[in-house]
């Protein structure tokens, strides 16, 4: 399963569904502020059918501001030897159809899994749990009344100087095991600064080699 048989082929069949099941369930809000997409690029249809919706969200729903999250695939953890061919594919999708991009890759989330949660055979539970702790953070000012809150609106045109420069690097601390927390001392100081390690980062990279250009710290 490739890129291009998402774009292509299975299009055909199921892209016209797609849509119209979207915009009927766009249709019964009476103020949409955003999408919100979940994928990962590493699988054929993920990627290629992902793009392509992407792309008709631009037409469609230009003015609506569009957050994808995406699985990244990794080296070290990979399923299929395409996966690198599907995500440089559907990445040039997400520079020019995405607002903001979350991506966490396989590696440095099943890593956080073993080590912080201690966790011996991980199940996409444990994976999946962890992404949506990050959403939930991101999404908190929707659910929340608050001064201290960010609207997702101005944490995106603040922490974005240029359009095209959208994907967000995310870390999610603390991240600790149920027995770990009852005897663990979290203060403000440890947490922000785990929040800057490279072990706790959702993508296996090291930041301290470049500089930031923005940040945002969110509870």
């Amino acid at each position: 399963n490739n890129f291009v048989r998402g774009h292509y082929i299975i299009v055909k069949e199921i892209f016209d569904l797609c849509l119209d099941r979207i915009r009927k369930l766009a249709d019964q809000f009476a103020d949409l502020q955003r999408f919100l997409v979940f994928n990962a690029v590493g699988g054929g249809t993920s990627s290629g059918l992902g793009s392509l919706l992407s792309e008709r969200f631009s037409v469609n729903y230009g003015k609506k501001s569009k957050l994808d999250f995406i699985i990244y695939p990794s080296p070290q953890v990979s399923a299929a030897v395409i996966e690198p061919y599907n995500s440089v594919l559907s990445t040039h999708s997400l520079l020019q159809h995405t607002d903001v991009a979350v991506m966490p890759d396989k590696e440095a989330i099943y890593d956080i899994c073993r080590k912080n949660l201690d966790i011996e055979r991980l199940t996409y539970t444990n994976l999946n749990r962890l992404v949506s702790q990050v959403v939930s953070s991101l999404t908190a000012s929707l659910k929340f009344d608050s001064v201290l809150n960010v609207d997702v609106t101005e944490f995106q045109t603040n922490l974005f100087p240029h359009l095209r420069i959208h994907i967000r690097l995310s870390s999610y601390v603390p991240v600790i095991s149920a027995e770990k927390a009852y005897h663990e001392q979290l203060r403000v100081a440890k947490i922000t600064s785990s929040a800057f390690e490279p072990a706790n980062l959702m993508a296996k990279c090291d930041p301290r080699h470049g500089k930031y250009m923005t940040c945002c710290l969110m509870q």
